[in-house]
């Protein structure tokens, strides 16, 4: 593969300024995105929808609109940028196949509030990138759309849900990606292949329906802190429809970002997993260990406190109860056809009446609440491994599902124990790509956690360790970088 005269692994804010500087053309960017996707997808598999035509379409839009615009107008701000859209999500023109086989491909009427927000801040759509079923399990190894491979190493998961998001921007086939995160499909992602996955606090970033009682969030991965802010201040736009949206007035969080955090910032760590039985990776809890260091060196406080968890099976029970209903809604065209461990779900969900339901609701309410109040007590940010293990080896993660349709969803259990906890809380919730594990080379993310609200003081930290601890000049060797840490 030639190299192109545009770095694809230029972040989204720079691109988006070289746009407007009219330093390179949207098209030529376009051309760049396409051409690599053609290079490296048919061995990855990060896209599942492609409609080349309209993203040169969309291009040549935002290229005359460059071209029209006089001097000081100002523009959207990623006006000509690509940025594929995790298939969960309805584009108006395009099919929805939540990584189904019995998925309705009739083309969507309709784009999702998300989706029109990113249209309106002038990016250009770049496809649709693979899931699991519904978002159901964190990789994607679908009887619809094939196995999605981690560009650092292709025989490991790049996790998942948003399998194709992390896996498209870790192997520079995009800038940066739409991803949603139910329960780590954000931050687990980023943590296999390198990147920076922010999960807002909930009602942050409206949708056009509330999914998942809250637990599920929009966002996006990306290679740097101020690319993550500047999504968010496109996202975080109050919504007079929607259930919950928090009302304007704030300093916008690219702004806030660049700002220096407080001293003394009370650092809590958690290293143990929240659900008992389940083992941490030493190269986790290093990674955990070395953020630290890192902030002490930085003046913040590194405090005793713990974080008051529920027993495992309490908090377990009430968030499988409302997991069992994730694809609820999803319109299918041959129910018949959606894989084993996804009918064991819908089956369970049928079998739960309304009022089992609603006391499953209200118990998460009464446990979020008793960890976010144990959290405001004890520490101002939470710094945990963002996975219990190193990204999976593909297969092993099915391994046993044709005894227990449920296995695949079990096994993955250290890849979200550290994440789902705080779709719980709908607390705000960072992985960064702070470590690598010395023996495979591969990434290993560390997730800071903020109160809720808190975006703020997350993304100055957040910041100041991209600084202190630089992952930049990290590239997978498939996608044209070196080996971890060169």
């Amino acid at each position: 593969m030639t190299q192109p005269s545009i770095d694809p692994f230029t972040p989204a804010v720079d691109l988006a300024a070289a746009i407007r500087r009219k330093e390179v053309s949207p098209v030529e960017v376009a051309d760049c995105y396409l051409d690599r996707i053609d290079a490296l997808d048919p061995g990855l598999n990060a896209f599942c929808h492609r409609a080349d035509d309209d993203v040169r379409k969309a291009a040549a839009a935002a290229a005359d609109a460059v071209a029209r615009a006089g001097s000081g107008e100002e523009l959207p701000p990623f006006l000509g940028v690509p940025l594929p859209i995790k298939d969960l999500l309805d584009v108006a023109g395009w099919p929805t196949r939540y990584g189904s086989a019995g998925a309705d491909l009739r083309p969507a009427t309709a784009s999702d509030t998300v989706v029109q927000r990113f249209v309106d801040a002038g990016f250009v759509l770049l496809g649709k990138t693979t899931t699991s079923e519904f978002g159901a399990v964190p990789f994607t190894e679908s009887e619809a759309l094939g196995v999605t491979r981690n560009p650092w190493a292709p025989d490991r998961s790049p996790g998942g849900s948003s399998s194709g998001a992390g896996t498209a921007v870790a192997a520079g086939m995009a800038p940066l990606a739409h991803a949603e995160d139910g329960g780590g499909s954000i931050r687990i992602p980023a943590s296999c292949t390198g990147l920076v996955g922010l999960k807002a606090t909930r009602g942050l970033v409206p949708r056009t329906t509330v999914v998942g009682e809250g637990l599920a969030v929009s966002g996006a991965v990306t290679r740097t802190v101020a690319d993550s802010a500047a999504l968010l201040d496109v996202l975080a736009r109050h919504d007079p429809g929607a259930w919950w949206s928090r009302p304007e007035g704030r300093t916008p969080f690219g702004v806030t970002m660049r700002q220096e955090p407080p001293t003394g910032v009370r650092i809590g760590a958690l290293t143990d997993s929240p659900v008992a039985g389940v083992p941490v990776d030493p190269a986790c809890v290093a990674a955990v260990h070395a953020t630290l260091h890192a902030l002490e060196s930085l003046g913040h406080h590194v405090v005793d406190a713990r974080l008051p968890l529920p027993p495992t099976e309490e908090l377990l029970g009430v968030f499988t109860t409302l997991w069992n209903c994730g694809s609820a809604g999803v319109p299918l065209a041959d129910p018949d056809r959606v894989e084993p461990h996804n009918r064991a779900l819908r089956e369970a969900a049928r079998s739960v009446n309304s009022w089992t339901y609603a006391e499953a609701v209200l118990t998460t309410q009464q446990l979020s609440r008793r960890i976010v109040e144990g959290f405001l007590a004890g520490f101002d940010l939470l710094v945990t491994p963002t996975m219990a293990c190193l990204p999976p080896r593909v297969g092993t993660l099915r391994a046993g599902a044709g005894e227990d349709p449920l296995r695949p969803l079990h096994n993955s259990y250290p890849m979200g124990v550290f994440t789902s906890l705080f779709n719980v809380t709908g607390q705000p919730a960072i992985s960064l790509p702070l470590h690598h594990d010395d023996a495979t080379g591969l990434p290993v993310g560390v997730q800071l956690v903020a109160a809720p609200w808190r975006e703020d003081l997350l993304l100055q930290v957040s910041r100041t360790l991209e600084v202190a601890l630089p992952w930049a000049a990290r590239r997978p060797a498939l996608a044209g970088g070196g080996r971890a840490g060169s």
